[in-house]
């Protein structure tokens, strides 16, 4: 008797808690902050300078220069590669893709200086870039800042700006669409979507009475004036997670905007098996936990209340008491109807609903190993370079 009802005591617990989730965290679940069609004046449209950092992308650099070249956008856009010291042929795809649609004199290379000490390598090859940005033009409206694995709509800057002057916001940030082709991508992806949603809502990112700020680092439109005025990339020079950092030195001034990209502007790194996925989360997982052993022990307690308890308590409930059953079910119905519009953001089946208890289970064993890894004086490698 005293095993059944401290079950139904976590049950309980962890209804609460999805409850909370449904009605108290801004909505997250719903995935409903995309961009609207552009609405950009005839006038004269600000200018815009895009900044890629490149190491050893020749895959796929050439199809992000490509998408940049070919946008819709109408009012000055240049596109700056920073080179940041690739062992293989990423110069020449960036150089041929522009070439091979036309627009080569859009595209500028620069050749970036060995890492400097006390810097990730991502924000050094973006300092370098800024910095050749404002030499160029020093009075460039908006800094795009751009992954090498990205390639956007040709409507995207457009609606990015359109946003940025209807809304006055300083960073406008999108959420690409990541490849989901693989199994272990339709496993994982849409989960790690929905988790970020959950961790940063959007709806609370988006209000400027709110705290909470965030961005994605694959899509972000800055101000010049307003990256300047906190600091530049400077400032976060040694952040792992560098966008939400970003995010939160200019919210501190200025409203900014996180949205989920419905369009075709989509990371196009696969990730096809286990262990590639692996190794970008436990990254920055204890990271984002600021290497708290405290935050680690809430995060964890709180992803095996949330995704193990009430599978468990499902499946060998009738051990129990058919209250354990019924409670379980209703939170798993609870939770599996939460996640289904990020699923359906992802074009994905309703049947892949339970997998998000999975997926949370390999997320909490990610977590787990990323604080291991600290732990043991593992550094982070990526890239070829240990952070």
């Amino acid at each position: 008797m005293i095993e059944i009802n401290i079950m139904l005591l976590i049950l309980l617990i962890s209804l609460i808690a999805w409850t909370f989730l449904f009605a108290g965290r801004g909505g997250f679940w719903c995935a409903n902050q995309t961009l609207s069609p552009a609405l950009l004046s005839d006038g004269e449209l600000p200018s815009v300078i895009a900044i890629i950092p490149a190491r050893d992308e020749s895959l796929t650099i050439g199809m992000a220069v490509s998408s940049l070249a070919n946008q819709s956008y109408t009012g000055k856009l240049l596109v700056i590669v920073v080179n940041d010291n690739s062992t293989d042929k990423t110069v020449d795809a960036a150089l041929s893709a522009a070439a091979s649609v036309g627009h080569s004199k859009k595209l500028i290379v620069v050749n970036g200086a060995p890492l400097k000490s006390g810097w990730t390598g991502k924000m050094w090859a973006v300092n370098q870039g800024i910095k050749q940005a404002v030499k160029i033009n020093p009075n460039v409206d908006y800094i795009f800042l751009t992954d090498a694995d990205i390639v956007h709509d040709s409507g995207n800057l457009s609606r990015l700006v359109s946003k940025a002057k209807k809304d006055n916001l300083h960073l406008v940030s999108l959420m690409v669409r990541l490849r989901c082709k693989s199994f272990w991508e339709k496993l994982l992806v849409p989960a790690f979507v929905f988790y970020f949603q959950k961790l940063y809502p959007f709806s609370r990112v988006n209000s400027f009475s709110r705290e909470e700020a965030a961005a994605a680092g694959g899509c972000m439109l800055v101000r010049r004036e307003t990256l300047i005025s906190v600091g530049g990339v400077q400032s976060i020079k040694g952040e792992v997670i560098d966008d939400c950092a970003l995010a939160k030195l200019i919210k501190r001034k200025a409203p900014i905007w996180l949205g989920l990209a419905t369009d075709n502007t989509k990371s196009i790194r696969p990730y096809n098996n286990l262990v590639d996925f692996w190794k970008m989360v436990t990254r920055s997982a204890f990271v984002q936990l600021d290497n708290s052993i405290f935050q680690l022990v809430t995060a964890i307690s709180s992803m095996f209340l949330l995704y193990w308890v009430p599978p468990i308590g499902l499946i060998f409930g009738h051990f129990w008491t058919w209250h354990v059953s019924i409670l379980a079910a209703l939170i798993c119905i609870l939770m599996f109807g939460l996640y289904l519009p990020t699923l359906k953001l992802y074009k994905a089946s309703s049947l892949w609903g339970p997998s998000i208890v999975f997926a949370g289970i390999i997320f909490t064993l990610m977590t787990l190993d990323s604080a291991r890894n600290h732990w043991l004086g593992r550094r982070s490698l990526w890239k070829g370079r240990t952070y």
